[in-house]
């Protein structure tokens, strides 16, 4: 059963928690993250992506960019930016999106139960992505990445909720530039933690990672590394846990950089061999499954894979599997996704332009658009010990860094 804890959160004052808040390290490069905090002392994307505050030239993944973060995070408590909680608590988190509401509870969640597979993963690591996050953790000391855990819904545990949101007053209440809410409650009655710890280590056998596995994977390396100077709080990591049934999934689209050696047209012509193709007036956004979208030559196709092409296992009937097998690998000889430095992923929260903009400018070839992975799809493939392919699902909208964050010591 799920083993899950309160703990001392390093959060703003509440007057300044709407100018801290940040979108989360990983989903910005660092021209963006630059771009996004400029005019912003207090913004937290001085302390996870801290290489904005040194030249452009500096590698932001060396040792000099981690010193800089620890740096600005001590800052930021001597001005009393932030402070730490005086007692354990759980969160509980809404936000509010297009008009649609999800709520979860931000907790801390036991390492041993990601080492022993209590919190399944359906994704792999990159190696370079889990280094900067252990070199990151290890220098501040904070776990500044939330790391977004789904379970299947509990009506207890939805009612609890509930009714603590509905009878208390948030400490954070803001509406961010992007126009997403964010309501955050501190639960801080000893007997209601006792029973929401309670409620999931009775009624909710496993969790989910749904968006954070390298923050996971990292947190649970830098524990290792410590080794007897782990500190119990050490064996702990931030996580925020969402009901399956509040829970939206977008597309996770991809772009490569060539056609491996093919002409467009020899592409397009070998294509035809798994996949119905039609040219399209319009952008393509794939409406069901089995059905992609493909942007080359300022031209955009939709592509219907053909029957016996794939197969119904819960792996190989995925969108981003017979994308990977049928075009990325057997086409463009991208045989491992997580390190091959030719193709690259495009959240669906940016939008299918995204997708044009970077064709486009000549920087990729050819572009992919996917119909989203389901819940129940996610559940079943980890249930069964299944591993997807790299950046298979996108979830929006995002928490924001700095409002909640975990220190080890």
């Amino acid at each position: 059963m799920a083993i899950i804890r309160p703990f001392e959160a390093l959060r703003p004052q509440a007057q300044l928690a709407k100018q801290v808040a940040s979108k989360p390290y990983d989903v910005l490069n660092s021209v963006e993250a630059k771009h996004e905090a400029v005019g912003n002392a207090f913004s937290f994307l001085h302390i996870t992506k801290s290489e904005i505050d040194l030249p452009e030239s500096t590698d932001s993944h060396s040792q000099t960019v981690y010193d800089l973060a620890l740096e600005n995070l001590n800052a930021f408590l001597q001005r009393e930016v932030l402070f730490k909680e005086s007692k354990p608590c759980y969160y509980i988190y809404q936000l509010i999106m297009d008009g649609r509401a999800q709520t979860g509870l931000v907790c801390v969640s036991s390492i041993d139960d990601y080492n022993n597979d209590i919190i399944k993963k359906h994704e792999f690591t990159r190696p370079a992505k889990e280094q900067d996050r252990i070199n990151h953790i290890k220098t501040t000391g904070a776990q500044t990445g939330n790391v977004f855990l789904a379970y299947r819904n509990q009506v207890s545990i939805d009612t609890l909720i509930e009714k603590w949101k509905t009878n208390k007053s948030p400490v954070y209440d803001f509406t961010a530039d992007d126009g997403i809410q964010h309501t955050i409650w501190a639960v801080t009655d000893s007997t209601i933690i006792d029973t929401i710890t309670n409620l999931f280590d009775t009624e909710v056998p496993f969790t989910y990672i749904a968006d954070g596995h390298h923050r996971a994977a990292s947190a649970a390396k830098v524990k290792i590394a410590l080794g007897e100077k782990a500190t119990p709080a050490a064996d702990y990591f931030l996580t925020t846990l969402f009901p399956s049934n509040q829970l939206h999934i977008m597309d996770y689209n991809r772009v490569v950089k060539d056609l491996n050696g093919h002409t467009a047209a020899d592409f397009i012509a070998a294509l035809q061999h798994d996949f119905d193709v039609q040219v399209q007036e319009a952008v393509y956004k794939p409406v069901s499954l089995h059905s992609f979208g493909m942007y080359i030559n300022k031209t955009w196709y939709a592509l219907n894979a053909k029957e016996g092409t794939f197969t119904n296992d819960p792996i190989g009937i995925l969108d981003v599997t017979i994308l990977s097998n049928n075009i990325l690998s057997k086409l463009l000889g991208i045989q491992d996704q997580r390190t091959d430095n030719r193709v690259d992923f495009v959240g669906g929260i940016r939008g299918l332009a995204e997708l044009e903009k970077r064709v486009d400018s000549g920087e990729m070839a050819a572009a992919f658009s996917l119909y989203p992975v389901t819940i129940d799809q996610l559940f079943n493939i980890a249930d069964a010990g299944e591993v997807m392919p790299p950046k298979s699902t996108w979830f929006e909208p995002k928490l924001r860094d700095g409002l909640l964050t975990h220190l080890i010591y």
